[in-house]
């Protein structure tokens, strides 16, 4: 029973860490561009940038305001979001073996003894 409980505990704590959560009246359904496709969803204000889906596909078609598509700032195959706080881009590292602004930081080795500071959560395998 105890192993279940381990389990279930460590399973709630990565899903908060993961969810970056934001405080209810920030929330609000609109889109992003994500790869350069448009992704809608219900999130942060601050990630949703177009109210709708033919806004973002506007966008899109502009290309010169999609700053994930014209400078590319995720590096080591980080999935790049434009997002309307600053700097207009969010990385997306997990899975990539890097960490960072811009994904640009390789994840410690659990074993490293000289890394200090919090786990980075795009670091943590399941």
């Amino acid at each position: 029973m105890l192993p279940r409980l381990m389990v279930a505990l460590l399973f709630l704590t990565i899903a908060v860490i993961l969810s970056e959560g934001c405080e209810l009246d920030q929330m609000r359904y609109g889109c992003r561009i994500y790869n350069a496709e448009c992704n809608c969803g219900y999130g942060c204000k601050s990630e949703y940038r177009y109210d709708n889906n033919n806004d973002c596909k506007l966008a899109l078609e502009g290309g010169r305001n999609d700053i994930c598509s014209h400078s590319k700032p995720c590096m080591n195959n980080g999935s790049c979001s434009q997002i309307s706080s600053d700097p207009g881009f969010k990385c997306r590292c997990e899975g990539t073996g890097f960490y960072g602004t811009y994904c640009e930081t390789p994840c410690p080795q659990p074993d490293n003894l000289l890394f200090r500071g919090q786990y980075p959560y795009e670091c943590v395998v399941i």
